[in-house]
């Protein structure tokens, strides 16, 4: 008994095996590798600059909140707390306690604050950032 050619889906032409299609090769190439790992590490260079920056206000926000939370009855008192824990945070060095600025709002201490933040990148390049927060 004698066996049917196989035939190719493309207009009954016989199979040829040799003629197989490969599949497209995918990946990346050596100079896009080169290219994403810098472009990856200057991503984490400025992150690695920013951080601390980022960290400093996120301190500041909480020894806002714990001032306002402990509701100090003069506008010195709230400056001098800000000042003792400014001594005990050594994080905290782009605020003074003179930078704040104090309201009540129905019988509720409110503090906010604002700084700019410049941080070197590269020569003359700088990343500035602008912080500002008020008491929850």
């Amino acid at each position: 008994m004698r066996s049917k050619p196989l035939v190719s889906p493309v207009a009954g032409q016989p199979f040829d095996s040799s003629k197989r299609r490969q599949p497209k090769q995918r990946g990346l190439s050596l100079l896009g590798l080169l290219f994403w790992g810098a472009v990856m590490a200057c991503a984490a260079v400025v992150a690695m600059r920013v951080f601390p920056s980022v960290l400093e206000f996120y301190t500041i926000q909480r020894v806002v909140d714990r001032i306002a939370v402990s509701n100090p009855a003069t506008v010195p008192a709230v400056r001098a707390e800000f000042e003792r824990a400014k001594q005990i945070e050594y994080s905290i060095v782009s605020i003074a306690g003179g930078d704040l600025a104090i309201s009540k709002d129905n019988d509720k201490l409110q503090i906010k604050f604002a700084y700019d933040k410049e941080i070197a990148l590269a020569g003359p390049v700088f990343l500035l950032i602008k912080y500002e927060g008020t008491s929850h």
